[in-house]
């Protein structure tokens, strides 16, 4: 299993692990053709062919090339559940086919959603050994669900015609993990990805229609602490942080420093994201799973995105008193909502924590004073701006 608890004082130890890293897959549970596959000495693809191939993509990415770091997350995918279970792969803009390959040997069924035409020749020559195990789509998964209406061109498309083209249906939110998304978040949209993701979580819209689709992401290490902040830490703990942690079971999975990914940059370097006040020197794999209990009779896909403006205007404010904000969605009744919670009068919306917002909406769902109006303009505003 391979699974590290969140939290921020784990992170030198999981840094340690990795200078001695194990690269031995684990084969339990895997067909014994897919074995035979997985133990075959496999040839080192030439760094420099895939360079020139990374420097052909359309803008910058960043590219899983070395097979070492392709089993290690395989690993943490859980080899023998993949086969056994025939667990289906979405995979985020594969390039150069390095971690494909390797879940293909660990009898992993998988969609390779590639972006750039340059590696699509390639990943359909994969697609035509596969014998079936390996669906090659001209899709960039980020730009799933385009807010323009009507037709639209590849890379974009919409969820419905992909898991049509997939041939899948919706399924229970309570059942099994359908699918689960592997890649790495670009750079310049991985904060509003992940808005777009969530809100879409809570409304259970895109991809989530279908059923808790599970994301195995790289997120940049200052994100993640984002998502992983605890009431107290004023400056990391933020609306994306409690919304995270409400919808979702999270876990950190692998840390790897940036010099392990390949770039399509020209111009030679790392070109890691600044950072002035959280480290930033990791990109961090994370298992993010929706919780199948999120749902019930007081949150639903139909009142869920009330909850996340309500977060949105408590944490622009995070270091003011929580009662100030309650008073102005239901004047008066600021003191009785602190009340019921068991919470003090004079408690900082950045001490307030995900459990306890989430409580906090329950009673005000409940209360005939409750007047959202506010909520629905501020929605309007972001759809029409797009704002994540």
């Amino acid at each position: 299993m391979c699974t590290i608890q969140s939290g921020p004082l784990l992170l030198a130890p999981l840094l340690l692990r990795h200078l001695t890293r194990n690269s031995t897959l684990n084969l339990r549970g895997v067909s014994a053709a897919a074995a035979a596959r997985a133990r075959r000495k496999r040839e080192v693809p030439d760094l420099e062919d895939l360079q020139e191939r990374a420097q052909a993509s359309k803008g910058f990415r960043r590219f899983i090339a070395d097979p070492d770091l392709a089993r290690e997350v395989l690993r943490c995918l859980e080899p023998a559940d993949l086969s056994r279970r025939g667990a289906q792969i979405w995979e985020c803009n594969p390039g150069p086919g390095i971690l494909t390959q390797t879940l293909l040997d660990a009898g992993a069924r998988v969609v390779a959603l590639e972006r750039d035409k340059v590696f699509l020749p390639d990943l359909k020559s994969l697609e035509h050994k596969a014998d079936g195990q390996l669906d090659v789509l001209h899709c960039d998964f980020f730009k799933l669900d385009p807010l323009s209406q009507g037709p639209v061109k590849p890379p974009s498309m919409y969820s419905e015609m992909l898991f049509q083209k997939l041939g899948m249906t919706e399924v229970p939110w309570t059942a099994d993990v359908p699918v689960k998304v592997v890649g790495l978040f670009p750079d310049k949209t991985e904060k509003s990805m992940l808005w777009k993701l969530i809100y879409a979580l809570y409304e259970r819209i895109s991809i989530f229609r279908y059923g808790r689709i599970q994301l195995n992401m790289f997120i940049s290490e200052k994100e993640y602490m984002k998502l992983i902040a605890v009431p107290g830490e004023m400056r990391n703990y933020q609306a994306i942080s409690v919304l995270y942690q409400t919808a979702c079971h999270m876990e950190l999975l692998l840390m790897e420093p940036w010099s392990s990914f390949l770039t399509s940059s020209r111009m030679g370097g790392l070109v890691i994201p600044k950072s002035t006040r959280l480290p930033n020197e990791h990109l961090c794999l994370v298992r993010i799973t929706p919780r199948r209990d999120l749902f019930s009779h007081s949150l639903t896909s139909a009142n869920s995105t009330t909850f996340v403006v309500m977060m949105k205007q408590c944490f622009a404010r995070r270091t003011a008193k929580l009662i100030t904000r309650l008073e102005t969605w239901i004047p008066g009744h600021g003191r009785n909502l602190l009340r019921q919670l068991e919470l003090p009068e004079n408690i900082l919306i950045g001490h307030v924590t995900a459990e306890q917002y989430q409580r906090l909406f329950e009673v005000m769902e409940h209360s005939g004073e409750f007047n959202k109006s506010w909520i629905f303009d501020e929605i309007l505003e972001n759809r029409e701006k797009n704002v994540f």
